[in-house]
């Protein structure tokens, strides 16, 4: 803008000089009338061309905008350089998005954009098919008013999305989702729906064959266990340097057994798809159930008990499965007993925190190098195989903590130090979280 005010800079000047000389030869009324004049002259002129400049951004067309003259011919020169770049760049961004939309409805994936508040800003076709949407009718309302799933509603506002969410389709019982749930730095979520119907019914067959195995596996391994604990059992059926061999099978048969069991029900949980009961679990009478079988656990290993603490917070219950729940719990608490010194010091604990429910099983055991943790979940990883074997472990543990702490909206954290000991917290939602209230005596 400075070529402006020098040219009108340089308009009043020369108005100005005029006036002057108009005044040394005449009188300086006339020089102030002819000053005046010149002025609202210029005035007028700059107001005929905003009335054009508004006229035109009324319609704005580049076939039609004024040339101007004067300042006015640079001030609509800019202006048609610039809405032209504005043109340019509209053009480009509505090719980029044009390719976008491409890209994203090309993905099988349902692809979803929530608000900060959970509402539905933009979806692709393939959402709309799977979870029954219409963006032209659904844009701005809430997920949870059109997805009326509980745990999935539980899911989102639980905001702790590690792990995918299971959804089955209302429509089609047999089509089941992934729900993915992507928390965005605008505070907004990106919701991907992916089918896993194909892949849940390989996973089925899977699972079924292992169960169908293990299931005729277990009939021929009680027999064995039990013919070799009668001969065992039987004076002089055994010679006494056979001994050593008949135990040793015996406790590998044993091993066998508990592996197959634990398969079994590890089966069992994975292909249990539906939402676990929402039965009210008495935690102080299950925490003390607990706390007495990992005693008898630690005298049957050791012959020397653990110190094995218990805290309770007995106005504090859970909602879940309570044959699920106590066994996640047990495998972890056994756990803690197989992998610490005899004579050790174990704690459990129940408590909340905020609005959460916590159970953690803090010991002094070997504890687990970094490198380890991430991976103690999977099935039949073992830290160190030969201990695992040695104390009855079957590596599948974790696995079916794991499993059953997905089926409850829940989290395991691990934190290990080597030769100090590991704590393994298990975090449940809000929504799982029953207060018992305290009865007041009158």
């Amino acid at each position: 803008m400075p070529d402006i005010r020098l040219k009108a800079l340089f308009f009043i000047c020369v108005l100005s000089t005029v006036c002057l000389f108009i005044w040394l030869i005449s009188t300086a009324l006339i020089a102030l009338l002819v000053f005046a004049v010149g002025l609202l002259f210029y005035i007028g002129g700059h107001i005929s061309w905003l009335h054009k400049l508004q006229t035109w951004f009324k319609n704005p067309d580049l076939n039609n905008l004024p040339e101007g003259s004067g300042v006015w011919e640079g001030l609509f020169a800019t202006l048609l350089k610039y809405e032209r770049n504005n043109i340019n760049n509209q053009k480009q961004l509505n090719a980029a998005l044009e390719r976008f939309n491409l890209t994203a409805n090309a993905i099988p994936d349902g692809l979803i954009l929530l608000s900060p508040n959970n509402e539905i800003e933009w979806c692709t076709p393939n959402a709309e098919a799977q979870l029954g949407l219409d963006l032209k009718t659904d844009r701005n309302l809430p997920i949870v008013n059109l997805v009326r799933d509980r745990l999935f509603i539980a899911h989102l506002y639980n905001e702790d999305y590690s792990e995918p969410f299971k959804l089955k389709s209302w429509r089609n019982p047999e089509v089941l989702y992934e729900i993915h749930l992507i928390a965005l730095a605008t505070k907004q979520k990106l919701m991907i729906c992916r089918d896993m119907t194909q892949l849940e019914k390989v996973d089925s067959m899977r699972r079924d064959f292992i169960a169908n195995v293990s299931h005729e596996l277990r009939t021929p391994l009680t027999v064995v266990g039990g013919f070799l604990e009668t001969l065992s059992d039987t004076e002089g059926a055994v010679p006494d340097h056979f001994k050593n061999y008949f135990n040793l099978m015996s406790e590998q048969t044993f091993r066998m057994r508990r592996i197959i069991e634990d398969l079994l029900m590890l089966s069992t949980i994975e292909s249990n798809i539906d939402e676990p009961d929402d039965t009210e679990v008495d935690m102080t009478k299950l925490m003390k159930q607990i706390q007495n079988d990992a005693l008898g656990l630690s005298q049957s290993l050791y012959k020397i008990k653990h110190k094995i603490e218990l805290s309770i917070d007995s106005e504090l219950n859970i909602l879940g499965a309570q044959n699920e729940l106590q066994s996640a719990f047990t495998n972890l608490v056994s756990n803690a007993v197989r992998y610490t010194p005899k004579g050790g010091n174990i704690r459990i604990t129940w408590s909340a925190l905020n609005d959460q429910a916590i159970f953690s099983v803090i010991d002094s055991g070997i504890g687990i190098e970094q490198q380890h943790i991430h991976r103690l979940t999977e099935r039949f990883y073992r830290v160190d195989r030969g201990r695992s074997r040695e104390t009855g472990g079957t590596g599948l543990g974790l696995s079916i903590v794991k499993h059953i702490l997905i089926r409850h909206q829940a989290k395991l954290e691990i934190t290990s130090e080597v030769d100090v000991g590991s704590t393994f917290c298990v975090l449940f939602p809000k929504t799982r979280v029953v207060k018992k209230k305290s009865v007041v005596e009158a």
